[in-house]
Order: structure tokens, then sequence, then C-alpha cells
């Protein structure tokens, strides 16, 4: 039985590199059904790539397959595998730290080395810079329509040799919360952090409660100021900042109606920290 085949790259769509990926899955099964998750993946952004898989993955069904080609380390040592979720979904992806936060948040059960013997596009073994063609998309192709199985990949790896990229994780330290901005709600402009639901509300704050946020980077604080916690960006005025939750559970922070990461000039990753707290109640004295 076919399983949906979902593709993610760092190529972009002005040349040929992603439809020749789809050309050789419908060469392997003409009736697959092909699906993008993004191809605007930051070039060699391994994180991106992880975070927009932990942010898919989940809602597909079991034994859907994702490729997933963001690969600056092409041609080099790095293994070619298949990861099985914990939720039965397969990941077709260079063991370079894609699968971090797969592993992390959904968890793989079992892992297996793409044996390039079997599975690489026929005629291709010359080539050494196009894996996302000769190896991903075949190989995946192959699983989603039936050809192999997952024991037909290869040989089985321990899921814990699966490599993970370093991640600092989300405290409470008494009265605050404080993690990183994992990634960008991209066309809207908001930040999302590593601060899960639960972790933030054990500062004590509701919905239409006040939160005292601060962001940081390596070398000075860019934000501070006070926000709204607010259920729904209509609970605030056009332009106004607001703390919300997610659709990963976690924390994040937008403008209603605008980019808060252009207007404040704030970036992803490890070394851009933010903090909460419940904003201090102001007495005005007589």
């Amino acid at each position: 039985m076919r399983k949906p085949l979902i593709i993610q790259t760092d190529f972009g769509t002005a040349d040929g590199a992603v439809c020749a990926m789809y050309g050789v899955s419908y060469g392997v099964d003409p009736e697959l059904r092909i699906t993008d998750l993004t191809h605007d993946i930051p070039q060699y952004d391994i994180w991106e790539a992880s975070y927009r898989l932990i942010q898919t993955v989940n809602y597909w069904p079991e034994g859907s397959v994702f490729v997933s080609v963001v690969d600056p380390g092409v041609g080099s040592t790095r293994r070619s595998i298949v990861a099985k979720t914990t939720t039965g979904q397969y990941i077709v992806t260079p063991d370079n730290g894609t699968l971090t936060h797969v592993k992390r948040m959904c968890g793989i059960t079992e892992a297996r080395i793409i044996d390039e013997n079997v599975n690489r596009l026929p005629g291709s073994g010359e080539s050494y810079t196009f894996h996302g063609r000769d190896i991903y998309a075949y190989t995946g192709a192959r699983l989603a329509a039936g050809v192999i199985t997952f024991e037909g990949v290869g040989p089985s790896v321990e899921a814990e040799s699966v490599i993970e990229l370093p991640v600092v994780e989300a405290a409470y330290n008494g009265d605050r919360v404080s993690g990183t901005i994992d990634v960008l709600d991209v066309r809207f402009g908001s930040l999302w952090t590593n601060i899960s639901r639960d972790l933030f509300l054990k500062i004590g704050v509701k919905h239409g409660q006040r939160v005292e946020i601060s962001i940081e980077n390596e070398t000075r604080t860019l934000y501070k100021n006070i926000l709204v916690y607010a259920k729904s960006f209509a609970d605030v005025y056009v332009g106004e900042p607001l703390i919300y939750v997610n659709s990963l559970d976690c924390m994040a922070v937008a403008i209603n109606q605008g980019s808060f990461a252009k207007a404040y000039n704030i970036g992803t990753g490890n070394k851009w920290q933010i903090t909460m707290r419940k904003a201090p109640k102001i007495i005005y004295e007589d």
C-alpha cells in the first residue's frame, strides 16, 4: 500500500533540483502522492530543517515518508539514514542533526543506514553532489511505494546514535523562565521559543495579565518590555506586541499584524536568549 511522500529541502524552486527529485520519485511509482513541506529552508540551516520536521511530522499518518535534504556535508563521511519515529513515520535524511527535534520531542525507535548498493538511483554511482536526488528521493520513494520495507533500507543502527545538534534547555528560576528563540514563524515574523506552556505557567500568569520579557544575544540586550499574555492576536490592538502559545504548545512573541523579528532585528538559535517573568505591580504614591 502506497504511503504519502513529503519532501523538504533548502534548494528553493528557482532551478530544476526539486523537480528532478519529483521525477526520480515518480520514476519509482507514478501513483505516489508527493507533498512539499518546504523548499525555503535557509541554505545549510540544519537547525531550521530540524524544527520544520517537528512542526509537521506528527500530523501525518503512520507510515508516511519524509525526505529532508539540508546537507552541507554532502559527499563527506556523514551517514545517510532512515529513522522511524515513535508515531510510525519515516524520515530519510543525512545524519547531520536534522533529526534533533524529532528525536527529543517525538522520539526515534529505530534507524537504518541506507545501503547504496541497493537504494541508489541506477546510473548515478559517479555523482557525489546530489544525494537528494540519487539517494534520498530514490530511497524515500521506494519506501513510500512499498518497493522496499524499512528492513530493506539497510543495516540497523542504534537510535541513540542519531546525531543531535547542541540544545540549550528552557529553565524555571524562581520567578522567571528562560529559554532560546528557536525559530521564526517566517512569514509573519513571530518569535518561537523553546519555553513550553507548562513551564511558562509556573510564573503564575493568566490570560490578560502582563509579562516582562527580555531578549539578549551574546553581546547585549536587544529588547525589554512588558507585554500582554493573550489567547490570540485579536486580544490586542493592531501594532501591539503580545505573548501567546504557538502551535507546538510553546511560548511565542509577536506583533499583531507586524513582524517582531524585523522590528527589533531579532535572530534565532542558541545565542538568542529570552527571559519572561510576571510583570511587577507598579504602585503610585500620592
